[in-house]
């Protein structure tokens, strides 16, 4: 056999499932398969051209800066809205209009949660209370001024009383010290006594700095205005006079008043309000005008005054009753007689004399402390209606004893009251069950409703 030939058998195609066949030559095809398929068994890699680079990165930098000018213009229109607040708020302040709704959510406190400070040995007769609710100063009849720490209520530093008599050679008061007053940035301290002295301390150290004369009676009434360190005193000479304390000066004396002068009070305005004891009248003076109002409203001698804010005020006298008043009128807003109830035999009813006042500043909560019996003495906390036109009790704190001074904290989460055997003024009786002291009471705020946490949510 010269030669043979060998002819590959055809084999017969074979298919798979989907009909393809499975012996067919595999044609090369560029790989175009989608990324997503392949990210999941590896990596896709993209060739980027240095120009490309660029204006990713140059995207990335412009997101980056859009981002830090939507969160800047964010920050920007909050503190705008805040800054916005703050001077709406000032503004509503300086016209007397701010009021802060607060009473509603007060509860009164367990008599175990009341406080009691003692280190006087003689009726308290005056108190303030720094406007950071840090420290408290009080004084009483023994001629002794104390600072106490709120939080642990330890007493921080002791200025004793002297003798009578011994005036020249004792650093502090010789007599009854009756009012006092501490400026809004805790710089000074000034008190006033029976021996018509003013005294100037520094309040951090209780060092003796100035002493102040030239009221002819008793200083019955101190008062810094607010953000500045201008006093204000009122005597039983019936005169009301002005001092710099950063210049150790005197400046102006403004008389008007009938009677001797038993309180007075202040806030930022350049003017004082002051109570005018049996002359029956509350004045407001305008001291850059050199002017004054005067209003009427009470049956007896009017004792103490607070103001409330820039355009209101309270007062409290001997008759028994807790006036509400605004400068622009001059007859009380509301009238509350007989605030603390009566005494006496049936038929003989006498009202206890409203002592002392107290008004949360710009808000809708006032408080009167009365002096009566040792069982009935007590503060009572009030609530100031709408456009301070109504009076409405809201509970009352049992306080045995005269209760001389009412103060309350800047923030509002408590008052001091201070507290003696007798009357400020005066000794026309004694109650010997009471205590000399410095009460701590707590204003507790009633808890969220739920439904109401739910809405503000």
């Amino acid at each position: 056999m010269s030669s043979s030939f060998f002819i590959k058998k055809k084999e017969n195609p074979t298919f798979d499932k989907k009909g393809k066949n499975t012996q067919a030559p595999k044609r090369k095809v560029r790989d175009r398969v989608e990324p997503k398929r392949r990210q999941s068994n590896q990596e896709t890699e993209y060739d980027e051209t240095p120009q490309e680079k660029k204006l990713r990165l140059a995207k990335l930098y412009l997101d980056q800066l859009k981002e830090e000018e939507e969160n800047k213009a964010e920050e920007d229109s909050f503190e705008t809205d805040l800054i916005a607040g703050r001077l709406q708020e000032e503004v509503l302040e300086q016209k007397g209009k701010l009021q802060r709704l607060i009473a509603k959510d007060l509860m009164p406190p367990d008599a175990s949660e009341i406080r009691v400070l003692r280190g006087h040995k003689l009726p308290v007769t005056c108190l303030v209370v720094t406007s950071d609710d840090k420290y408290i100063f009080s004084a009483a009849k023994d001629c002794s001024i104390i600072k106490w720490d709120v939080e642990s209520g330890k007493k921080l530093h002791t200025i004793h009383g002297g003798r009578k008599g011994t005036e020249d050679r004792h650093v502090g008061h010789t007599a009854h010290i009756l009012c006092m007053s501490v400026s809004s940035d805790g710089k000074y301290l000034a008190t006033g006594d029976m021996n018509k002295l003013i005294m100037i301390w520094e309040a951090e150290t209780c060092k003796h700095l100035y002493k102040f004369t030239g009221h002819k009676g008793p200083v019955s009434g101190l008062s810094f205005r607010k953000g500045t360190h201008d006093l204000y005193s009122a005597s039983h000479d019936r005169s009301i006079k002005v001092w710099n304390v950063d210049e150790n000066a005197y400046v102006e004396t403004l008389f008007g008043h009938q009677d001797a002068i038993t309180g007075l009070d202040s806030l930022s305005r350049e003017r004082c309000v002051t109570a005018g004891g049996r002359d029956r009248s509350v004045r407001v003076w305008k001291i850059a005008e050199e002017s004054q109002l005067v209003f009427h409203g009470h049956e007896g001698s009017i004792d103490c005054i607070q103001l409330i804010n820039e355009e209101h005020m309270i007062t409290g006298a001997d008759d028994g009753s807790v006036s509400l008043w605004s400068v622009n009128k001059k007859k009380p807003l509301s009238t509350v007689k007989q605030a603390h109830g009566c005494h006496g035999d049936a038929g003989l009813e006498q009202p206890h004399w409203v002592a002392s006042v107290a008004a949360l500043q710009n808000s809708d909560t006032v408080a009167s402390g009365a002096s009566g019996c040792s069982h009935n003495s007590q503060v009572q906390l009030w609530k100031c209606g709408q456009n301070y036109r109504a009076l409405e009790p809201l509970f009352n704190v049992t306080v045995p004893g005269f209760v001389n001074s009412m103060k309350f904290s800047s923030s509002g989460q408590f008052l001091v009251a201070g507290v003696g055997q007798e009357h400020r003024l005066g000794r026309w009786w004694r109650i010997k069950e009471a205590k000399n002291g410095i009460y701590i009471i707590p204003l507790k705020r009633k808890p969220p409703n739920p439904e109401e946490a739910k809405l503000s949510e």
